[in-house]
């Protein structure tokens, strides 16, 4: 496929406002300036001018996870029985037929992580996948991608009404800590009984062989957390364990940006396209990621689907250039941000060559309420 006379907003450094860009099976083959010459047989489609992008990403959702139109039968995304669940794996409740995964397409998201919510202070493994495809399997893209942890009034919330712990900050972290602790541990006699003959394999622990990639730092832990000291608890645990984190929603985080710049923490900031619906999100304003990049947080904008219907990212992001973010920066926290945040930019985010061929097409300002696409192209194919 040969796209000719678009503007390729490339999201790696100066655009090409006459350009083109060629794809071959799924990936991005090459790119420029006009004029180019087709290749025999290759299909042509000229953009007449229109805006080329890199397919959205919104790098935290709950896709699949809560199905569209159900309640209790087509909701799995937290198993409220056990307040640590590490082994839970998000590629066991995604349900890719689900219409919300068209919506997210047709709106250019192309990419999503979807993932178990925070119930418990531990949830499960999320899974980067694309949003094309009938079979989770042939959709992934990384997977297990991230462990979910949460902080805050969600865990203890849940646990209360149990009469259980969490029922405290306090436990919610301690429970968190403890299972790391178990990790490691088992991680150090998986070790030694690799190498001593004499020392006896532990016992297979389902729990903690799930949270081995988090410390070997072969998989991220995203921390939900809201207010201010949830997010420096996040902070804390991570620096301890030496994890490679990224905090979710981070509602408080404009008022600690300078603390969350010297920590180097990264920031899925979001959902702020609804209202505030328990205490914790006092302070919430769609301000909050523009004061993040303008500090130099990295800072990807999220819609924590379905709180707020995917398709509205990028309103979201124009909503963010409303309250003041810098709108290309807004562009970059759908796209390259998030892509960069997760370790995925190797394939997502930008159009360069050897990335994924997802692109969505405007004639339009994409972060207007009023814009739609005018054409998605995915894994090289048009949708």
């Amino acid at each position: 496929m040969l796209i000719i006379h678009a503007h390729l907003h490339t999201m790696a450094g100066a655009d090409i406002a006459d350009g083109y860009l060629r794809t071959e099976g799924n990936q991005i083959a090459e790119l420029g300036g006009m004029p180019v010459e087709p290749k025999p047989g290759e299909e042509v489609i000229d953009a007449q001018g229109a805006g080329l992008y890199p397919g959205f990403v919104d790098a935290h959702t709950h896709l699949g996870m809560w199905e569209d139109g159900l309640t209790f039968e087509g909701d799995d995304g937290n198993e409220e029985t056990d307040p640590v669940t590490p082994q839970l794996r998000a590629i066991d409740a995604i349900n890719p037929v689900d219409r919300c995964f068209q919506e997210a397409l047709h709106a250019g998201v192309t990419t999503v992580v979807t993932g178990p919510g925070s119930a418990n202070a531990i949830g499960g493994q999320m899974a980067a996948v694309k949003t094309y495809g009938s079979c989770i399997d042939h959709m992934i893209v990384k997977a297990p991608f991230a462990i979910k942890m949460a902080l805050g009034e969600n865990p203890k919330s849940v646990y209360h009404g149990k009469n259980q712990a969490p029922s405290t900050r306090m436990s919610t972290a301690a429970l968190i800590r403890e299972q790391l602790y178990k990790a490691k541990r088992y991680q150090g006699e998986l070790e030694r009984a690799e190498k001593d003959e004499d020392f006896d394999m532990p016992e297979f622990d389902m729990k903690c062989e799930a949270l081995l990639p988090a410390l070997r730092r072969e998989i991220q832990v995203h921390f939900h957390a809201h207010r201010a000291d949830d997010i420096f608890t996040a902070v804390r645990i991570a620096k301890e364990f030496q994890l490679d984190y990224v905090v979710v929603h981070g509602t408080e985080a404009h008022l600690i940006a300078g603390g969350l710049v010297e920590t180097g923490t990264r920031v899925l900031s979001g959902p702020f396209l609804c209202d505030r619906s328990k205490p914790e999100l006092r302070n919430q304003t769609p301000a909050t990621p523009g004061i993040l990049s303008g500090a130099g947080v990295p800072t990807a904008i999220i819609t924590d689907h379905p709180v707020i219907p995917i398709q509205y990212l990028p309103v979201c992001a124009g909503l963010a250039v409303r309250e003041g973010m810098d709108y290309e920066e807004a562009l970059r926290a759908i796209t390259i941000n998030p892509a960069k945040i997760c370790g995925l930019d190797h394939r997502l985010g930008s159009l360069e060559v050897g990335k994924d061929a997802d692109l969505v097409l405007f004639d339009q300002d994409p972060l207007t309420i009023a814009a739609k696409p005018k054409m998605v192209i995915a894994g090289g194919k048009l949708v």
